[in-house]
């Protein structure tokens, strides 16, 4: 039985890079002074009697590079975008013109800077402790085969493949925050 041991590194990959994934999300909802789509993601308007993400009640736009522009298909439903914007703490202060609400983005001060790479420092943290809880799992499979007779050698094995991939996944999500840093500190 212990020869027929086959950790599944398909699954642990999978959900490394579903921690990755999730990361990048939350880096892309981070503002580094440049107009983004993907900013407005996490934001959620109380259309129709259901809370719902701004791309299904509009058109999303950034037509230049310090605005962003949402063409709301319901006139009745601007006012609602226009609250969500101002309350979803991305610090920007929308401006109707009809059914359209632009979004001016301004330059980011130096204190603002600092706590943008905070906050990308606690997001890449959450990822690596995602990391590491899919190589704990993968080890408490290897100890559970090691208990139904796994060799030592094919114990070490294994645990050495699980080290090596949590390392790269590791040094994947430093190279990202790295680079998200970067960007925000960038004038």
């Amino acid at each position: 039985m212990s020869d027929d041991f086959e950790l599944d590194t398909d699954d642990l990959t999978r959900r490394m890079d579903g921690a990755m994934t999730n990361l990048k999300t939350e880096f892309a909802s981070l503002r580094t002074g440049r107009a983004s789509a993907s900013m407005l993601e996490p934001v959620q308007v109380d259309a129709y009697g259901s809370m719902t993400p701004i791309n299904q009640v509009g058109t999303v736009n950034v037509p230049e590079p310090r605005m962003v522009t949402i063409n709301v298909w319901d006139k009745a439903l601007v006012g609602k975008v226009e609250k969500a914007i101002r309350e979803s703490g991305l610090g920007i202060n929308p401006q109707l013109n009809g059914t359209i609400i632009m979004l001016p983005i301004p330059e980011l001060n130096e204190e603002r800077r600092r706590e943008l790479g905070k906050v990308a420092g606690q997001y890449a943290e959450n990822a690596r402790v995602s990391i590491r809880n899919v190589r704990r799992d993968g080890m408490d499979q290897i100890k559970k085969a090691k208990g139904d007779g796994m060799s030592e050698d094919d114990q070490k094995l294994w645990e050495g493949e699980v080290q090596e991939m949590t390392d790269a996944y590791i040094k994947k999500v430093d190279e990202a925050l790295a680079t998200k840093q970067e960007e925000i500190m960038q004038v």
